[in-house]
């Protein structure tokens, strides 16, 4: 639904939600009503879920062009292997960011420990477009451990910062483009300040029950906060926001795997997909994700 403008918030927008036996996956972004928040071009959020011994997440080898994925887990652990020949096991507090540039293939599965014993699954999945005159640059893989991320305390406050520069911290991730991602936790009764400085804001409520400047969260909705003012993030509670955002950028389409600013880039990459062009996972050689015949496209003007 829109806001008018006595409120924080210019939308809100519902998640649509998909159970991938065990656990559920909410898509926020990309949406017919919010075109991207920023840079993030694609949100996705999972759990909380306990999945049990035999279980396991497996997102065979596929590709990417023209963007960076960003993988941050609270609870659980992911292994991530792609092309380049890079292998990082995620766990919580970490951040992945793998970003695509002219191509790259990665594979997405549960460790073995965790598929034995059992185990918990909680996080997001998140893509940023790349600016239009980096969309092509060399593929990169790199993983930052949650001791390397820097963690802002106040009284019932405990935000950490992913990407970008918050409350006078920043965090080493590589940004492409002006980009804030954080992970606040608030304990009953605490408050954090949301500054105005990015162009584009939103947060999402993954956990209790919070509100901004008195207008509650709806729980795992996605809600764009009106540029250009600064907010009060408030937990009655207890609470777990992500806060994302950044540059405004221009026109991109969305196509399966695929995001960039140009339709001819993604038809070639369709070509190179079935063609067997993209190079292999090593590792992880012999399962691939195929082309489906008619995903669903989004652009956006």
């Amino acid at each position: 639904m829109s806001m008018d403008d006595t409120t924080p918030f210019t939308m809100t927008v519902e998640p649509v939600s998909h159970d991938l036996g065990g656990f559920t996956v909410r898509r926020a972004v990309p949406s017919p009503r919010c075109r991207m928040v920023g840079p993030f071009v694609f949100v996705d959020e999972f759990g909380p879920a306990q999945l049990n011994p035999g279980d396991a997440m497996d997102v065979r080898p596929h590709p990417h062009i023209n963007l960076s994925t960003v993988t941050y887990l609270i609870e659980g652990a992911i292994d991530h292997r792609d092309s380049l020949g890079s292998f990082a096991t995620i766990r919580p507090g970490a951040v992945n960011l793998m970003t695509a540039g002219s191509g790259i293939v990665h594979s997405e599965r549960t460790p073995q420990k965790e598929r034995e014993t059992g185990f918990p699954l909680y996080g997001m999945q998140t893509w940023l477009a790349l600016p239009e005159a980096l969309e092509e640059i060399d593929p990169t893989f790199e993983s930052i451990a949650a001791g390397d991320l820097p963690i802002v305390t106040d009284t019932g406050v405990s935000a950490r910062v992913i990407m970008g520069k918050l409350w006078g911290e920043a965090a080493p991730t590589t940004c492409h483009a002006e980009t804030i991602y954080a992970d606040i936790a608030l304990d009953a009764g605490a408050s954090v300040p949301i500054e105005a400085e990015a162009d584009e804001r939103g947060v999402m409520l993954i956990g209790g029950e919070a509100s901004v400047d008195g207008e509650p969260l709806t729980l795992y909705a996605l809600h764009v906060l009106r540029p250009g003012m600064a907010m009060t993030l408030t937990s009655g509670s207890g609470a777990r926001v992500m806060l994302l955002g950044g540059e405004t950028m221009g026109r991109r389409t969305v196509w399966w795997n695929f995001v960039s600013s140009r339709s001819e880039r993604i038809e070639q990459a369709k070509e190179d997909w079935r063609e067997g062009r993209f190079p292999k996972v090593p590792g992880d050689e012999k399962e691939f994700i195929p082309i489906p015949e008619k995903p669903k496209t989004v652009s956006y003007p």
